[in-house]
């Protein structure tokens, strides 16, 4: 197994995390070490990896880039970063950074340089003709991905963080990008850092052939995250059980970068109707295939809405404190509850590549097993307000956490309970 098998990440937002100025600042003020303080706890929880959102030079949130060489001033400098990424190595802790190369801000140098001169700029061509924006966002200005400078430049950033020590890439908006442009990028990143884990962001599509054609080694499970938190709502795990059926096509291929939160969606706290679903969702995260992240907030069922306006997203990309325990919720149930699922996901490794196979399937009633090879694992769900009795596979099943009663072929599922078990 390759190191990004065994890494459960943890995402924090460093502009938010950091409660950092709406604007670009230009005196740096260096608080990428209160990001540093939470390594502990990262680790305490079981992950090991610290996914961060955009660091580098931008003019509002980070997604709208000026300068990929340097260090947002608002997060600090270049020492800062180092720092933090040497802090987390210290702790065996991997780093991913968000690079997002799909489009630019508008004081990004090549294209003022552009907005200058016109067509006499070097940079023209690493423009479109008709200078086009971003989804609709006029401060996003789209890179000409057909360039072969343009390529040349994004390889260079990524090996340029690389050799500073960073581990791989989250690609923003990678389902945007012509899928040979990153397959050049990638084959090239390769070819000098052979380790690096880079994940697409990808919304929808053929996630597996995405994979094969452009050199990721993941992408975005977006379509699990929405029948996860969509089952449990409507009280449907039929649609569930189609998604972790597709789920288990793309482990064919690769290793899909899991979640129930990011920067870019609604809490999964405030997503559920029910908050007793907290506990299913993450049982259902941290027991099937694929590369597990827990969002920075979500081990404390923080709440908070995605909105489509100007500031929208603030209250899921909130300031947080100094320290852990200054946190409502430090060591409650929920934040319990993702130490002991993480540790039966450390316990079972394997689970990176598991199928998953439904044994009992009813609208609120499910049953499955995730297995790899020999290694195998029973999971029962019942959101039902009446116990549930569910079937599984033959074994003499041993109940590792949760609570259910445990038959030779079966579970007895309390309501609104889960439990999972080994043979």
């Amino acid at each position: 197994m390759r190191w990004p098998d065994h890494a459960i990440w943890w995402h924090a937002y460093p502009l938010g995390f950091v409660g950092a100025e709406r604007e670009a600042a230009v005196a740096p003020e260096p608080r990428l070490g209160r990001i540093g303080g939470w390594l502990d706890h990262l680790v305490g929880l079981g992950c090991n990896g610290l996914a961060l959102g955009p660091v580098f030079a931008s003019e509002t949130h980070g997604y709208d880039t000026v300068d990929h060489y340097r260090v947002d001033p608002r997060l600090g400098g270049e020492d800062d970063l180092r720092r933090l990424i040497g802090e987390a190595s210290d702790k065996g802790v991997r780093v991913l950074l968000d690079g997002v190369f799909n489009h630019v801000g508008r004081g990004f140098a090549p294209f003022a340089d552009v907005a200058s001169k016109g067509d006499a700029s070097a940079y023209r061509k690493w423009f479109h003709a008709d200078l086009r924006t971003f989804e609709g966002h006029d401060r996003l200005v789209t890179l000409n991905h057909a360039e072969p400078e343009v390529a040349d430049y994004v390889t260079d950033v990524m090996t340029h963080w690389l050799e500073r020590g960073v581990d791989g890439w989250r690609l923003d908006a990678a389902y945007a990008v012509p899928p040979d442009f990153w397959r050049t990028v990638t084959d090239r990143v390769r070819a000098r850092f052979p380790d690096a884990w880079l994940v697409g962001e990808v919304i929808h599509g053929d996630y597996a052939g995405l994979v094969r054609q452009t050199g990721f080694d993941s992408v975005t499970q977006y379509e699990l995250w929405k029948a996860i938190w969509s089952s449990l709502n409507d009280r449907n795990f039929f649609e569930l059980a189609h998604a972790l059926d597709r789920h288990n096509g793309m482990l064919a291929t690769f290793a899909p970068q899991t979640f129930l939160g990011n920067h870019d969606v609604t809490r999964i706290a405030t997503r559920l109707t029910e908050r007793r679903d907290l506990a299913h969702a993450l049982v259902v995260l941290m027991t099937v295939g694929g590369v597990p992240s827990i969002y920075a907030g979500d081990e404390f069922a923080f709440e908070g809405v995605k909105e489509e306006r100007e500031g929208g997203d603030d209250a899921i990309r909130p300031p947080f404190p100094d320290h852990p325990g200054d946190v409502p919720g430090h060591g409650g149930a929920h934040h319990r509850l993702h130490q002991d699922l993480i540790g039966v996901r450390r316990r079972h490794p394997w689970l990176v590549r598991a199928r998953t196979t439904a044994a009992t399937l009813t609208n609120t009633a499910f049953s499955y097993t995730v297995e790899d090879g020999p290694e195998r694992l029973a999971v029962v769900l019942n959101v039902g307000d009446e116990p549930a009795r569910v079937n599984l596979p033959a074994a003499g099943w041993t109940r590792v956490a949760g609570e259910a009663a445990f038959t030779g072929d079966g579970a007895e599922v309390p309501p609104s309970g889960w439990a999972i078990a080994e043979p």
